[in-house]
């Protein structure tokens, strides 16, 4: 309910995703493509090298579930076009955000939900961990992957069922493609070069012939590759959302799901 007092601009990114579907690389490419002029991906001062994307690309609904007030002063004092995130499924995003004319446009970025689930799995022991000790140490059997296979398969997970939420923005997508943009993580992997072009357009920050030819649409895709995000030294210390910034970077590959599951 109090995502619903957020005021859209016309110039609003919303980067939409199931949680574990890619969200945190969708973050830092969008960021850095939008924010290419005042931060060039070649800099050393580049905010992505000094602060996780979660924190240069805020959850809407975690900001309000915090406070309401300062949550709409915080969203208010950013420049536009400002770049911000949900989990939340398309039917629960207020309408102004959506299909009115003040509303800006939407990313979604869709995962193959084996990947999806055993990604969830590992980041839940985590969190659990956290809540239950204070510190990331994950016991085994605290959440068996047969527990989180069963919850999964019958809806009963964070902002599930996931075949909702990614049916929501698929045919939002097909409805309104001037307003929602779909994307898949495997997609991005194949071709990073093609997709953060595609991305760039949609969000009004199409690259120029001159910036192509001088590399930068492929220093944006170096610099917020899983690789270079991952080693970077704010991302192997720090906190997020109570947990270490390591905990959003586990191994940035598709088909992971075939060492926990047999295939069909």
């Amino acid at each position: 309910e109090a995502v619903a007092l957020f005021e859209p601009r016309a110039s609003d990114v919303l980067l939409a995703s199931f949680p574990k579907s890619g969200t945190t690389w969708l973050k830092a490419l969008a960021f850095a493509a939008v924010h290419r002029a005042e931060h060039p991906p070649h800099s050393p001062d580049h905010p992505l090298r000094h602060r996780n994307p979660h924190q240069c690309v805020e959850f809407l609904e975690f900001a309000f579930a915090e406070s309401a007030t300062t949550a709409d002063d915080v969203f208010v004092a950013l420049p536009s076009p400002r770049v911000l995130a949900t989990h939340l499924p398309y039917s629960l995003l207020p309408e102004r955000v959506t299909v009115t004319a003040e509303a800006g446009r939407i990313v979604y970025i869709c995962r193959d939900p084996k990947d999806t689930l055993v990604s969830m799995w590992m980041f839940a022991k985590k969190c659990m961990a956290v809540a239950g000790s204070g510190t990331a140490v994950e016991e085994e059997d605290t959440f068996t992957f047969k527990e989180a296979f069963e919850l999964f398969c019958q809806g009963q997970c964070a902002n599930g069922p996931a075949w909702h939420h990614v049916a929501g923005y698929w045919e939002a997508s097909q409805r309104w493609p001037d307003k929602v943009l779909f994307l898949r993580y495997e997609e991005l992997l194949q071709d990073p070069v093609g997709n953060v072009r595609k991305l760039a357009g949609f969000m009004g920050r199409g690259f120029s012939e001159d910036e192509e030819a001088a590399g930068l649409l492929q220093q944006i895709v170096e610099l917020c590759s899983f690789h270079a995000l991952k080693n970077m030294d704010v991302n192997k210390s720090g906190t997020v959302y109570d947990l270490k910034n390591e905990s959003f970077f586990r191994n940035g590959v598709a088909g992971d799901w075939t060492n926990h599951m047999t295939p069909a």
